[in-house]
């Protein structure tokens, strides 16, 4: 049985269209002009509710952004790095305790663990701002992965924060976990997540981006006012970013990451647990996985992500089997606003705009 052959009963229609009007009403609030490139989902069970698909991929082709256009999702792509690496913790290929030095020759940080990358709880500095320096790196070159890994051990470059002390979020740990995926597998981290999540789930128009290959292909990225943004030094490094994906195909995704059948119970509850508790508050981290622990007891469980012009937010309702996806290639802080759709399907307590309770 694969993992996305959990069978639920058919929603009805009734319940449907309870929900489709409410969601309309947010779209239509949200992103009320043509203009706003966004590309749109949610379902339950599986099934989706609702979905909605405007603007333009490729706004000097003019070209429409349908259900089948692959959109950078930035930071989301963690949760998708994070997902193949508990695959090869699952398959017994690694260990979630695992030292890091046991995998990349001359890692310069001996206490950092697979989980501490997880978590963001390593205390590494973000790559994006040591390599910034023209004496560390010549920003005319493109950088890769395994150059940030050379960086931090021919330049000597310090931790911010001893390990496991505090969580600190921080790209440069899911740089590393791509090169332990690669170092595992023995594929590069394209191809290994392409055999490992994208094949086997059916996310035919999910990609890891090859700067080389596929600069002049993918589908840009734009300012507010509508500027592209030109590539820089970083757009090749990928773990951290540089998965194109679709709504459709994230929603495959996010049904298989939840399904008994995809990982051990015991590992899978690991994911959704909160390892940033040095202070009292609601916002948390996982592995892979942002979080919200209410006061309540309801727990809310999503990832955001920003690169370039890239906006994009997950959700996922575990108690409710919902799934909400919001993805754009023109800069739309709006997207994050998908949070407040949970109310319709649980007991959130967001606030909720007053429209949408009518």
């Amino acid at each position: 049985m694969t993992p996305n052959d959990s069978v639920y009963p058919k929603l009805t229609d009734s319940y449907i269209n309870s929900k489709k009007y409410k969601i309309d009403h947010f779209f239509n609030k949200n992103w009320p002009s043509k203009n706003n490139n966004i590309s749109f989902l949610v379902a339950k069970d599986g099934q989706i509710i609702y979905e909605n698909y405007s603007g333009f991929g490729d706004v000097r082709k003019k070209t429409p952004i349908t259900s089948e256009t692959p959109i950078h999702i930035a930071s989301v792509s963690k949760v998708l790095t994070a997902t193949a690496i508990l695959k090869l913790i699952n398959a017994g290929e690694i260990e979630l305790d695992q030292k890091v030095t046991t995998l990349l020759k001359g890692f310069p940080y001996p206490e950092v663990t697979i989980k501490n990358l997880l978590s963001h709880r390593s205390g590494m500095r973000n790559y994006a701002y040591f390599t910034d320096d023209r004496k560390i790196w010549d920003n005319h070159k493109i950088m890769c992965n395994q150059d940030i890994l050379n960086i931090m051990i021919n330049k000597k470059i310090g931790l911010e924060s001893k390990t496991n002390t505090r969580f600190q979020y921080c790209n440069t740990n899911y740089a590393m976990l791509a090169l332990i995926i690669e170092k595992v597998t023995g594929k590069s981290y394209p191809d290994a997540m392409k055999s490992m999540i994208f094949e086997p789930l059916g996310m035919k128009h999910t990609f890891v981006f090859d700067y080389r290959k596929d600069k002049n292909v993918i589908t840009p990225s734009y300012r507010a006012g509508g500027m592209q943004i030109a590539f820089d030094f970083l757009d090749a490094i990928y773990g951290d970013k540089n998965i194109f994906s679709t709504p459709q195909d994230l929603l495959l995704f996010d049904m298989a990451r939840n399904s008994k059948y995809f990982l051990n119970p015991e590992l899978r509850n690991q994911i959704y647990q909160g390892y940033s508790n040095e202070h009292k508050g609601q916002k948390n981290y996982g592995l892979g996985i942002r979080m919200i622990n209410f006061e309540t007891g309801q727990n809310f469980y999503f990832h955001n992500g920003w690169w370039h012009g890239n906006m994009s937010s997950y959700v996922t309702l575990k108690n409710e089997n919902v799934t909400i996806i919001a993805l754009t290639n023109k800069s739309m802080k709006s997207v994050y606003n998908v949070r407040k759709l949970a109310p319709l399907f649980g007991d959130y307590p967001f606030k909720v705009e007053e429209e949408m309770e009518e």
